[in-house]
């Protein structure tokens, strides 16, 4: 017995030394790349910040309406949405929410360009699928603590690690739906745009993702929620945001301050999960339409 415990201690030790010089040497080798990267994504996401942080709060309560409509065509969903912002102003906090909503953007735009790719890929190749989705479960299953390791290792406290970590934690639901819209799609229309002559290309383009989209926006919305839920822990490698309100609530002993972060982070996901979902709502209607 003691001897398979020793074993077991080697192989622990093996995989821990063995990450360490992984990352090691990607920092020896690659830290210039990395932090040329790290200066463009924090670029752009200061500027973003600085935009939401620096507009006039009825300018953004408008866009925010605005958006809403265009996504739900209805004005009472608008509205609602509007208050609900203007309501995260009201506790103390919209700094704060630019902050979040910035990282937020900036994190699931990224989760889009990466994910969208890779669910088309597995849906059309089951051998890249066989390969991806044990990756996908691994990143699902590891804690979110684990990926702020070797963020904070490669490109230091802050901002973007949190982004990055947010990204590896929130991408997987985006591939998952996309692989599985593009696959549920009728073949007999797949079928019918191939007899017309179309290419692969063609066929994706306008055939499988115009009907995978209403997985597809169901997947960019289980994003943003993953995403948001990642805010708090991120907040621990200095994101600022509302997270940050609900970490110094919990290391002061601050229950009320607490609340009041964990309450805009509600409001704040309860706005981006109706306007997702009422995109993806749209979406389905015209997939309808199209049939």
């Amino acid at each position: 017995m003691n001897d398979y415990l020793f074993l077991g201690e080697r192989v622990g030790d093996w995989i821990r030394n063995g990450t360490n010089e992984f990352v090691r040497f990607l920092v020896v080798q690659y830290g210039d790349g990395f932090e040329a990267f790290s200066n463009f994504l924090l670029q752009a996401l200061v500027w973003l910040e600085r935009l939401l942080r620096d507009s006039p709060v009825l300018v953004v309560l408008a866009v925010v309406g605005l958006i809403a409509y265009a996504a739900s065509r209805s004005i009472r969903l608008s509205v609602a949405m509007v208050i609900a912002l203007w309501f995260v102003g009201t506790l103390g906090l919209w700094t704060q929410a630019m902050q979040t909503i910035a990282i937020m953007i900036v994190a699931v735009a990224i989760s889009v360009v990466i994910g969208i790719p890779i669910g088309v890929l597995t849906a059309r190749s089951d051998r890249a699928r066989a390969i991806i989705n044990p990756i996908l479960d691994l990143m699902q299953t590891i804690p979110s603590f684990v990926y702020l390791i070797p963020a904070v290792m490669l490109f230091g406290l802050g901002k973007i690690p949190a982004v990055l970590a947010t990204v590896i934690y929130a991408t997987p639901p985006l591939i998952r739906l996309t692989d599985l819209g593009i696959r549920h799609v009728d073949s007999e229309v797949v079928e019918a745009s191939r007899a017309f002559g179309a290419t692969r290309w063609q066929m994706l383009r306008g055939v499988q993702i115009p009907l995978a989209l209403p997985s597809i926006m169901q997947g960019i919305n289980q994003t943003m929620m993953m995403a948001l839920a990642m805010v708090v822990i991120a907040s621990m490698i200095g994101a600022r945001g509302v997270g940050e309100t609900v970490l110094l609530g919990l290391q002061r002993n601050d229950a009320g301050q607490g609340l009041i972060g964990g309450i805009a982070i509600v409001i704040l996901a309860i706005i981006f999960d109706r306007i997702s979902q009422s995109a993806g709502a749209r979406a389905q209607a015209h997939r309808r339409v199209a049939h």
